[in-house]
């Protein structure tokens, strides 16, 4: 595997965790495997490997993005990625509170909803 590859999935694993890549890895296969690669050497090892803004940032970013154009599957992980990445509940309702703003309150108010149940999954698992 490339440096880069490597350097995304240390990211990736501090981001979303050991028990979480461990079962992506196990769920890959040969026809996912240029994809993941790809993610892995792009979104991991370019884009969150950047130390420009801290893991904090690209976590409300991310959040906030996935929101503003609908991509709620995703949202749940990346609260769950929180508890890595440093974002704290306020700092999410500020970025929902952003989307609300510029991209729709129903996007944010879902948002807001997958959050408040993945935080009260999170906290019944500690």
């Amino acid at each position: 595997m490339s440096e880069r590859f490597e350097k995304g999935m240390a990211t990736r694993r501090a981001v979303l965790g050991d028990a979480h890549v461990d079962r992506a890895e196990q769920q890959k296969t040969d026809f996912d495997l240029p994809f993941q690669t790809m993610i892995t050497e792009g979104a991991w090892g370019t884009l969150w490997s950047d130390e420009t803004i801290s893991h904090r940032d690209r976590s409300m970013l991310t959040l906030a993005l996935l929101a503003a154009i609908g991509n709620f599957e995703e949202i749940p992980m990346h609260i769950r990625a929180t508890a890595n990445t440093g974002a704290s509940k306020d700092d999410v309702m500020q970025a929902f509170m952003h989307v609300a703003v510029y991209a729709g309150v129903p996007k944010a108010n879902h948002a807001i909803k997958l959050a408040k149940q993945t935080y009260s999954e999170m906290e019944q698992k500690s």
